[in-house]
């Protein structure tokens, strides 16, 4: 990777260095290849042999029956919460998951109602999780229970594998289905250092997205059981998530799953040196300890909202994501290397140069 973090090959053209989101990784050349020559199918009439084959494969690595390929992790997630619920019930999450906070949205036309418990990094109160859980006359019957892993609001934290199957058991105590929003499941097993596996065996199902840290051009897989998947394929088909030919895409998915997990943990590291960097220049800032990729810096007493921050760091060439009011978010990817991160640094002090005194 050039030190000028070019994604177009222009070299020689300082581009920004982008800190926005994983989603901006652009599929590797050997992705491009197999994309090219990938054996494909229907999906929609019959089936797409490369699709089937990222399927299979996907639950094979999650521990699950069968895998379902969609479009993206919210169409996976969206579809895990109607074909585990019926209407007016409720579902359970982590107060700050992302399932609550931007795909609740999804409440207005399946008839449930989500319901938030407090946590800590991403980890559910286990004694509140028990009594949402509890049913009455008074209460909503509780549908489903969603976990995620790394946590994205919580700054990419990931919660112990002994939380995950104690609040697993807590769910089946109350005969509630668990789902796992593992959007970056892989980047919460590389920081585990367990298998995938072991992390999907506490949910009933598991929706992984392919389209971050992977490096995949788009897509996501949900995985469960047989009975659970047949009905979130016809889910998919009502909400128009068919796909034709999408082997081509599958195909770079699975080569995602089974060549870019391992390198996940350069993006760990890339985080935390950034975060050692921007807590030794002294300013008013204050950078999170990343258990993964992403590190999220306290701005607030600089005098300068998100947004402003937001402005000035792209002036001078370092594109981050305003993360509430006081808060800034950057995230490492494969295109973000050691000089990168030293670029970054150095836009922060600069970007604090146009801070009012």
């Amino acid at each position: 990777m050039s030190v000028l973090n070019s994604h177009d090959g222009r070299e020689g053209i300082a581009m920004p260095v982008d800190l926005r989101s994983d989603t901006v990784t652009h599929p590797t050349a050997e992705m491009y290849e197999i994309m090219r020559t990938a054996p494909i199918g229907d999906d929609g009439l019959d089936f797409d042999p490369s699709v089937r084959l990222l399927e299979e494969t996907v639950a094979r690595l999650l521990g699950k029956e069968e895998g379902l390929f969609v479009p993206s992790c919210t169409m996976a997630n969206l579809l895990a919460v109607l074909a585990q619920t019926g209407r007016n019930e409720q579902v359970v999450l982590e107060s700050s998951a992302h399932m609550f906070t931007s795909e609740r949205g999804a409440a207005t036309f399946t008839g449930l109602f989500y319901l938030g418990v407090p946590g800590l990094r991403g980890a559910m109160n286990l004694d509140q999780t028990e009594e949402a859980l509890k049913g009455g006359k008074h209460k909503l019957q509780t549908g489903l229970l969603a976990m995620e892993t790394s946590h994205n609001n919580a700054g990419g934290t990931v919660p112990a594998l002994e939380h995950m199957a104690a609040i697993y058991r807590l769910s089946e105590a109350c005969g509630v289905r668990v789902h796992l929003d593992g959007a970056r499941l892989f980047n919460a097993s590389v920081a585990l250092g367990v298998p995938a596996l072991d992390v999907a065996s506490h949910a009933d199902t598991v929706s992984v997205c392919l389209s971050k840290g992977l490096s995949a051009p788009v897509g996501a897989v949900l995985v469960g059981c047989s009975a659970t998947m047949q009905q979130a394929r016809r889910l998919r088909r009502m909400l128009g998530g068919t796909q034709r030919q999408a082997g081509i895409m599958a195909a770079a998915g699975l080569y995602a799953v089974e060549n870019m997990v391992a390198r996940l943990s350069d993006d760990h590291q890339r985080a935390q040196l950034l975060s050692r960097r921007l807590n030794e220049l002294g300013l008013p800032i204050s950078a999170s300890q990343p258990q993964t990729n992403i590190v999220q810096v306290d701005i607030s007493q600089t005098g300068l909202d998100s947004a402003a921050w937001t402005k000035n760091l792209e002036n001078e060439g370092l594109w981050v994501r305003p993360w509430g009011a006081d808060r800034l978010r950057c995230v490492t990817h494969r295109h973000i290397d050691d000089n990168a991160v030293e670029r970054a640094s150095d836009c922060f002090r600069a970007g604090m140069g146009q801070v009012p005194a």
